[in-house]
């Protein structure tokens, strides 16, 4: 077991607190503050308490559009919490440390981009992450840490794992809650269905095999390239185009799925029909009426159809990748149909990532329980360890 903020003596202490505020971003602004929020109650709760808190998070990737400052993160925060929030163009230099040791009780102040240094991006055990230089150089300025960060908790990056070899460990709000939900899918309300969507082939692959061996899944839906994947290896000739996106992501995934299908075929259930684009139209069509030169975008409404009915029926609705292109309103149906049918299980679950992006687009509400994290959650879905967690279970000396 790890230890939470209930075990934690938050008052006086200066606390570095890992946060995933890796937003989406309009010439450098926050053009989504979603994750943002997710974290306010871990915040809130430390500075009401107390605590002296040096934000950690990361922003975009090396040489990605969205590799960026953390200043407008700052700016948000320090609008929506009801305490004062700074901002410090270093990460854990002397002016970093000195910034943080001039914290007042209560006060907050967000540390640079952990991603500006190039350890951050690598991955390393904890004690290797320990000896990095943003550990080491900054865990002198802490009394504890405390990891809110899910969404970034399947990595291994120094800002994740080290620190609580250095000073003692405790999961934020945000990480407990999810924890506890996804952690605990087998002792949730049967039946259960897994409807798995979106491009990521061979995440989504893995989860289907772990939940229909582990007994966890009654039934798997499948739509999006995954769904493809599923209908190639069924022998549906899908067309050349939908075939390269596929292949183009896994040249297994087929291969893969067949597999699965010979294994577990009665509890998959693959799509009746698919939506296409034509002449700047949506056109759905039939198994029969493929190949198509054109991709499948979006499943038809005979498989929203029989979907909604197993969703509908669902004691657990558990909900992974949009089932089309969603970005585009001409193939958002097939997704928004599915998930608003998902919220009328007895207990609905959508994974993060692109899934919870769509719920926001789409402006689907409903749901038990909207993850943070993409990765992180298929990973406790297919029940392998997250290593920012592991960390914070061996790791339980108290601040």
């Amino acid at each position: 077991m790890f230890q939470t903020l209930a075990d934690l003596s938050a008052a006086g202490t200066t606390l570095g607190v890992r946060v995933d505020i890796n937003s989406p971003l309009e010439d450098g602004e926050l053009a989504d503050d979603s994750r943002v929020r997710a974290h306010l109650e871990t915040l809130s709760e430390l500075l009401d308490r107390g605590a002296r808190v040096a934000v950690l998070a990361h922003q975009g990737r090396p040489g990605g559009d969205e590799f960026a400052t953390l200043a407008s993160h700052a700016a948000r925060l320090d609008e929506l919490l009801d305490a004062p929030v700074d901002y410090c163009d270093a990460t854990f230099t002397a002016a970093a440390r000195e910034r943080v040791d001039a914290l007042e009780n209560g006060e907050c102040v967000v540390l640079e981009n952990t991603r500006f240094y190039s350890e951050e991006y690598m991955e390393f055990d904890p004690e290797t992450a320990a000896d990095t230089f943003l550990v080491r150089e900054l865990a002198p300025a802490l009394d504890a840490f405390v990891n809110d960060a899910f969404a970034a908790a399947h990595r291994s990056q120094p800002s994740l794992v080290g620190f609580p070899v250095r000073v003692p460990g405790y999961a934020g709000r945000v990480m407990e809650q999810e924890l506890e939900v996804l952690g605990s899918i087998e002792s949730t309300t049967t039946p259960r269905v897994y409807a798995l969507g979106g491009a990521k082939i061979v995440d989504s692959l893995d989860v289907a095999r772990s939940v229909l061996e582990r007994g966890f899944a009654d039934h798997v839906i499948v739509s999006g390239i995954v769904g493809n994947a599923f209908l190639l290896a069924d022998g549906v000739q899908l067309g050349a185009a939908s075939a390269h996106v596929v292949n183009e992501r896994s040249d297994r995934a087929v291969k893969r799925a067949g597999d699965l299908l010979d294994e577990f075929g009665s509890r998959i259930h693959l799509p009746r029909d698919v939506a296409v684009e034509r002449d700047g139209e949506r056109v759905e069509l039939d198994l029969g009426a493929l190949p198509s030169q054109n991709a499948a975008m979006d499943i038809g409404a005979k498989t929203i159809a029989a979907y909604g009915e197993f969703l509908d029926e669902a004691g657990t609705a558990i909900c992974n990748g949009p089932a089309g292109v969603f970005e585009d309103e001409r193939f958002a149906t097939g997704t928004r149909e599915l998930y608003e049918a998902a919220t009328h299980s007895g207990y609905s679950i959508v994974g993060g990532g692109d899934t919870a992006a769509a719920l926001r687009r789409l402006g689907v509400e409903g749901f038990d329980h909207v993850s943070t994290g993409g990765g992180a959650a298929l990973r406790m879905l297919t029940g392998e360890p997250l290593p920012a967690v592991e960390v914070l279970r061996a790791n339980r000396h108290s601040a």
